[in-house]
């Protein structure tokens, strides 16, 4: 899956060149995270049918020697054409002594194979087939779905549900993401999707089976699908690129240059932002509002439950300029959405709750825990008011001067790092004496494995835990 990225190429388009003694061993299971697609899986099945190749080969060159006069003509014709026949030749003619396919299942043989590269000199490609999941049938009959399993029956291979705070079990929100995009394309036949390598992922399977010939997952190349997103944009459409929050930092310059800049309507949709649990600290998303603020042109959106996602994508597709869309892992809150969309005025905020004490600033999902803490709080006698930010970029720049000159005390409150996202917005917004802001946020560390639950209490972004922030900060005063 990762060849199709081109970061791969680079790495060994220089090793093939330097001729150091490696080992590039390509693990092929036919999978991304999603089934495997483009140019590079077709090659790679092609090599599958062509694993005796390289002993037919030997051969012809040694009959080919033989004929006398036209023998050494005709074995240079063979070789220029051996690139037809041969399984490997993409990487040979980069510097690498190609080998496989083998059966990367075998340990025994693989072990005997590795031994063997090891006497070689020079930069070696061992091609092995895998099974993925192999040994755990429910696995190896679901691949897609046991990339990133939760919690799940051994026995069956069945997930084990949960209900939400006792109540009904609702969408996730990447769920609703897919599913609203369905909606919304079946209005406007110029709704495009892209994503890279993460159609189940990303929510966009549905999408795909729908209108096969709107959706483009271009591989593991996240560069790529920003780029190919703006250039559909500049024709006229309107692209949706889901992406999940940690792999959009690949495409960081592709963001700026050739979306920002061109100032094109592609729709970002940033899944798994925030903590995103049990796949572990390269994986969570939790630096997009901070390097997505910095954009000039970008509109920044993060919804607090499932009705605002709705009307958050229907909002991006009138708006005709870049804007991303953040939205966490896991399930909406349990409120029902409305059928019909509505057009959020863009910038503005939404004030859910009045206090005289304090105002707490909230941005997507960490708004339903804002309201439970204030709900905490008034038992400690301290009226706090909560808005619903909704907008990052353009931040309600209005409403925040507006409480900080009524309140004086402002709380903000997100799911990301604390430097460059809601807080530093509010902060460099008021210079008001007599002002006083706490961030609730992120630290400044890479967020080690571990559950939702776990990680969102140590990192002080539950309601108890907001609470003790709060008050030993307001009681400072």
């Amino acid at each position: 899956g990762s060849m199709t990225g081109g970061i791969a190429f680079e790495g060994l388009n220089n090793a093939g060149h330097l001729d150091t003694d490696m080992l590039v061993i390509l693990n092929d299971n036919e999978m991304f995270i999603s089934h495997r697609v483009g140019a590079i899986a077709g090659y790679l099945a092609k090599l599958l049918t062509l694993g005796s190749v390289k002993k037919v080969e030997k051969r012809i060159e040694t009959a080919l020697k033989r004929i006398e006069y036209f023998g050494s003509y005709l074995l240079r014709i063979a070789r220029r054409f051996k690139f037809l026949l041969v399984p490997g030749m993409l990487f040979e003619e980069m510097g690498f002594t190609y080998l496989g396919p083998v059966d990367g299942n075998n340990f025994d043989e693989l072990a005997e194979i590795l031994a063997n590269i090891k006497k070689n000199h020079g930069p070696t490609v061992l091609h092995i087939i895998t099974k993925k999941g192999k040994g755990y049938h429910p696995a190896e009959r679901n691949p897609i779905k046991f990339h990133g399993a939760a919690k799940f029956e051994i026995e069956t291979g069945e997930a084990q549900k949960f209900a939400d705070s006792g109540g009904p079990i609702t969408p996730t929100y990447t769920e609703v993401f897919g599913k609203t995009l369905l909606e919304l394309a079946a209005g406007n036949e110029k709704i495009i999707a892209v994503t890279a390598a993460m159609s189940e992922g990303t929510g966009l399977e549905p999408f795909a089976k729908e209108y096969p010939k709107r959706f483009f997952d271009v591989g593991i190349a996240e560069q790529h699908a920003l780029t190919f997103a703006a250039g559909m944009a500049a024709n006229g459409y309107i692209p949706v690129c889901a992406l999940y929050s940690t792999f959009l930092q690949r495409g960081y310059d592709q963001l700026i240059h050739d979306i920002a800049l061109q100032r094109l309507p592609v729709i970002i949709a940033i899944d798994r932002a925030g903590i995103v649990g049990d796949d572990g600290k390269t994986h969570q998303g939790i630096f997009d509002l901070a390097f997505m603020r910095l954009i000039p042109n970008f509109v920044i959106m993060s919804p607090k439950d499932e009705q605002e996602l709705r009307d958050m994508l229907y909002t991006a597709t009138k708006l005709n300029k870049p804007v991303a869309i953040r939205y966490p892992r896991g399930r909406v809150p349990g409120v029902e959405a409305a059928a019909e969309f509505t057009a959020l005025p863009e910038g503005r905020a939404q004030e859910l709750a009045k206090g005289k004490d304090l105002c707490i600033l909230a941005l997507g999902n960490m708004v339903k825990p804002a309201m439970e803490t204030r709900e905490l709080l008034k038992k400690e006698k301290i009226d706090a008011g909560v808005v619903n930010m909704r907008f990052l970029k353009p931040i309600d720049e209005a409403l925040v001067r507006n409480m900080a000159q009524k309140i004086k005390n402002i709380v903000t409150v997100e799911e990301g790092v604390s430097a460059g996202g809601l807080g530093s917005a509010v902060k460099e917004i008021i210079s008001i004496p007599g002002t006083k802001i706490l961030s609730i946020a992120l630290p400044d560390k890479f967020i080690e494995h571990g559950s939702q639950d776990i990680l969102r209490d140590k990192y002080g972004l539950t309601p108890q835990k907001m609470l003790q922030a709060i008050k030993a900060w307001y009681g400072s005063k």
